[in-house]
């Protein structure tokens, strides 16, 4: 957010018993609250050779905010002192009673004094320090104000002292009367009024200078972009900012740091108001004039349709914000403004891809980015034709080539947001492309990433969309290898870090949902992942009814799952969602084997087949593979299917999840019993041990993910073999195993060989 500019200041006017300045160029006025500031500032003088290292540091640290931050209650700041030197504390408080319960005249004196600060060869403070400057605008400020203004200013300091004796009476009239049940509700009492100290300050500050405004601007606009959730909430912010407008209208930044906070709420009406009225107010303070001569006016304009049309774009209203585009670029060409031309062709291209898949705008805006020293808006056009070129099915070391490239713009020019998107961007790659170690790899490097921007300590670095990607492809990863408990860490950090009603929350709210979701499915509970079902198509309506389907075909409701399947088919087809179209294929291709129609589940899956090979979706390809091996055992054929199943087990077993291990291993058990048939008597009990051994391995992956009606097929199967063998002791445990599992999971009816997964 831009700062706020030298032009603006607030209109001079007496509230709540503070006196401001007249306004003759100078920002600031004098309060109690500065008053006794600079009461510790002179304390600090006085006693600076007697302050101890540690001491004297945690002052330092203590005085920034103090000076830039709003007035706040002689008792906080007593609190404040008191951390970091108590007996300079002590002393401040001493000097502001005998000020206090004075007269007018110790007040005068004090400001007198004050001006001896900067006297001498080797003076105390020097003028151009913070400090420095600090008790020079003070000084000024106080010698301006008339005499009336000074009695109210006195009296303002009487009344700020007084409310602190006050509450220092009352609180220690409330430790007499409790005794030892104070102690428990202390902590109980500070817990409580910790969230809201800030917004405590602030309400009693009265109205802020422009310094003091400015600081809080750039605060929270800071705290949005980095930290959300140690900015104010929502409601809290946009009062204290109505609170700012109400004293001065026409400060645009305040405006812009309203249109921010709208958007953090989805609030279209709010945001746009807000919007409108910054550029409005930039216009008519003549602060862009003043920095871009007689073009200011029109730039605030053609950059006020530019903003207009991404908020637009945002909230999906496509017809408005291609209005606002066109006046834009209509303003930006009588202007010849080629920065804002190559902005308004990114945003054409994010509109144009809406009507039809092109990917021309997109080239032509970053060559021309490049051309204009753009690296930013280069990069940007780089990520997206990737990302286009990553679901059109282009091979994988193509796009890292390219994202190298791009990589080189961010690090020459210090872009760390473009960093952390860029490492995101490879995570999502590899997980499409189904190598879940390389987006492991990916998504771990942007975690131990320190950010390039310098934040104030103790604000969350990279909290952005980039992070949240990231996490949430981790907890995802976690828990398709069965480790559930480390994906319920990494999604509580998620929550604590991008609280519900933070503007990327809804990236977890879906992983989370999926997990349950999965977690509900391996252990048969299907009513519990029925109801997650609307969640999910709340936040995701295509993922909703393919789940919707998943759910209906493991009720065994076949026809309701086949008609949700093929009209959600055609809708991935026209919206070309081609992971999606594989999935459903594989979906209905399963359909068909429970319905006993195997020869039509062939050309299903060879169709899902190509696709995934067009795509370069290997792990898909290998699902897939899977799947017409399985066929391929159904049909009488289960040489064959073992050959084709050496094909696709590998990639399974190195970058697949633990289910789908599982389910790749069993498949291999049952083609080894199946062409076991046909082999000779030694032969055959080698191949039937071979095949118990790859039960036990699937077994233990099942095991893994509590994937207990998969574990029940097993051990049926296993219980055969060894009777098969002679192994009765063997036979009778697997056995008992299944008996139990049966009889929590009572079976739908479904043959043993009529599912894969």
């Amino acid at each position: 957010m831009a700062s706020v500019h030298e032009s603006l200041y607030f209109n001079p006017m007496m509230t709540n018993g503070v006196v401001h300045a007249n306004v003759f160029g100078i920002k600031d006025w004098v309060t109690p609250y500065k008053m006794a500031l600079l009461v510790l500032l002179s304390e600090l003088g006085r006693s600076g050779s007697q302050l101890g290292l540690l001491e004297r540091r945690r002052l330092n640290r203590l005085l920034l905010p103090l000076l830039q931050g709003p007035d706040m209650p002689l008792s906080r700041l007593r609190k404040a002192i008191e951390e970091s030197c108590p007996h300079l504390a002590s002393s401040v408080h001493i000097r502001l009673k005998l000020m206090a319960e004075g007269e007018l005249k110790d007040m005068e004196q004090f400001f007198d004094d004050l001006s001896d600060s900067f006297s001498g060869t080797e003076p105390e403070v020097h003028k151009t320090s913070v400090v420095g400057l600090f008790l020079r605008h003070m000084i000024l400020a106080y010698n301006k104000l008339s005499f009336s203004q000074v009695y109210k200013l006195y009296t303002a300091l009487q009344q700020y002292f007084q409310n602190d004796e006050k509450k220092s009476g009352i609180d220690e009239n409330d430790m007499e009367l409790t005794n030892t049940e104070e102690q428990e509700g202390k902590m109980e009492k500070e817990e409580l009024d910790a969230p809201l100290s800030r917004e405590e300050e602030i309400s009693c500050s009265g109205p802020l200078s422009q310094k003091q405004a400015e600081y809080f601007l750039s605060q929270q606009a800071s705290l949005l972009k980095n930290d959300e959730t140690k900015a104010l909430t929502p409601a809290s912010l946009q009062k204290e900012l109505n609170n700012l407008l109400k004293f001065n209208p026409d400060f645009a930044e305040a405006h812009y740091l309203s249109y921010l906070n709208s958007l953090r709420v989805q609030d279209v009406f709010s945001s746009t108001h807000s919007l409108l009225h910054y550029f409005d107010r930039l216009i008519l303070t003549g602060a862009e004039s003043k920095s871009n001569g007689d073009e200011g006016y029109g730039r605030s304009l053609r950059y006020a349709a530019l903003n207009l049309a991404a908020l637009h774009c945002r909230f999906g209203h496509y017809q408005q914000a291609e209005l606002a585009l066109q006046e834009a670029i209509r303003i930006a060409q009588e202007s010849n403004d080629h920065v804002c031309l190559q902005h308004c062709l990114s945003w054409l291209y994010i509109l144009e891809q809406k009507i039809f898949d092109s990917c021309v705008l997109l080239e032509h805006s970053v060559n021309k980015s490049l051309h204009f020293g753009l690296p930013y808006l280069a990069s940007l056009g780089i990520q997206s034709l990737v990302q286009r070129r990553a679901f059109a099915g282009k091979a994988a070391n193509k796009l890292m080539d390219a994202l190298k490239d791009s990589d080189l713009l961010h690090w020459k020019h210090s872009l760390s947001e473009l960093i952390d998107i860029s490492i995101a961007q490879k995570t999502a790659i590899w997980r499409l492309y189904g190598r879940s170690t390389m987006a492991l790899q990916q998504a771990q490097t942007l975690l131990s990433m320190n950010s390039l921007e310098a934040v104030n300590v103790g604000v969350q670095q990279n909290n952005t969309e980039s992070f949240a990607v990231v996490l949430c492809h981790l907890a995802e990863l976690h828990a398709e290898q069965g480790y559930f408990a480390a994906a319920s860490e990494i999604l509580k950090h998620l929550k604590e870090r991008f609280p519900p009603n933070s503007q990327h929350a809804q990236l977890w709210m879906l992983f989370d949902q999926k997990i349950q979701f999965e977690r509900a499915m391996n252990d048969g509970r299907y009513h519990i992942a029925d109801s997650l079902v609307a969640g999910i198509t709340a936040l995701s309506s295509i993922e909703g009814v393919y789940r919707k389907a998943i759910v209906l075909k493991a009720q065994n409701q076949m026809s309701e799952a086949h008609k949700l399947l093929q009209k959600l088919l055609i809708h991935c087809q026209k919206i070309k969602n081609t992971e999606m179209v594989i999935s459903v294929l594989l979906s209905i291709a399963e359909l068909y084997w429970r319905s006993s129609c195997h020869t039509i589940a062939l050309p299903v899956l060879l169709q899902a087949l190509a696709l995934s090979r067009e795509y370069s979706l290997q792990y898909l390809a290998s699902e897939t593979v899977l799947n017409l091996a399985f066929s391929q055992l159904i049909l009488g054929i289960p040489e064959q299917a073992l050959n084709i199943l050496h094909m696709a087990i590998e990639p399974v077993l190195a970058h697949g999840a633990v289910l789908d291990k599982g389910c790749a291993m069993f498949l291999v058990a049952k083609c080894q019993v199946a062409s076991a048939a046909s082999y000779a008597q030694q032969k055959k009990i080698e191949a039937l041990e071979s095949a118990i051994l790859n039960l036990n391995e699937a077994k233990t992956y099942f095991a893994k993910v509590d994937c207990k009606e998969q574990l029940r097929d097993v051990l049926y199967f296993q219980a055969r073999l060894f009777h098969t063998l002679g192994k009765t002791q063997e036979r009778n445990k697997c056995a008992m195993l299944f008996r139990q599992l049966h009889q929590e999971l009572p079976a739908h009816g479904v043959p043993l060989i009529n599912a894969f997964k």
